[in-house]
This record gives structure tokens, C-alpha cells and sequence, in this order.
């Protein structure tokens, strides 16, 4: 495919990539690299860290293993008020 700059400088990629995040990097022989690239919310971040995407990882391992089971609230809120307790 071949593209040709316009007068203001802008290149047109095309429908395709309308609304995509790319990576501009010019390159020492003239060319220029478009690198295709997903943007985080500094909000969301945390999720991408690698800590965190372990723990992620690891619970969702649990999740595929462990049967579904309802909740019964009541022991739920004893055994809360019990761990509650143990931390005054």
C-alpha cells in the first residue's frame, strides 16, 4: 500500500484504524514505525501491574476449580463479627 502525506502533514490509514492508539517512531533511515498500542486509564492501571495480575491469575485459577456455592449470610456475618472481634 502506498500512502502519500498531505500538505498539513497528516497521513489517512484508512476506516480500519480509525479511533486507534498507535506508536510513532522515527527511525535513523527515515522510515517511521506504527506500533499499534492499547491505552490504560492511570485509574485501572493497578490491574496491569504485575503483582496484581498474579493475584489475578491465581484467583482465577480458584474460580475454575472451586464449585459454585450459595452464600448462607448468616454464617457469613458470624464469621465476620468473630474475625471483627479478634482485631480490637
Amino acid at each position: 500500500m502506498l500512502k502519500m502525506v498531505g500538505t498539513s502533514g497528516q497521513l489517512s490509514l484508512g476506516k480500519k484504524y480509525a479511533g486507534k492508539y498507535f506508536e510513532v517512531e522515527p527511525r535513523s533511515d527515515g522510515a517511521v514505525l506504527l506500533r499499534p498500542m492499547k491505552v490504560v486509564p492511570d485509574a485501572e492501571a493497578w490491574a496491569h501491574e504485575p503483582a496484581m495480575r498474579e493475584q489475578l491469575r491465581r484467583a482465577d485459577e480458584w474460580a475454575g476449580r472451586t464449585p459454585r456455592a450459595e452464600t448462607k449470610l448468616d454464617e457469613l456475618v458470624k464469621s465476620a463479627a468473630k474475625r471483627s472481634a479478634k482485631r480490637v
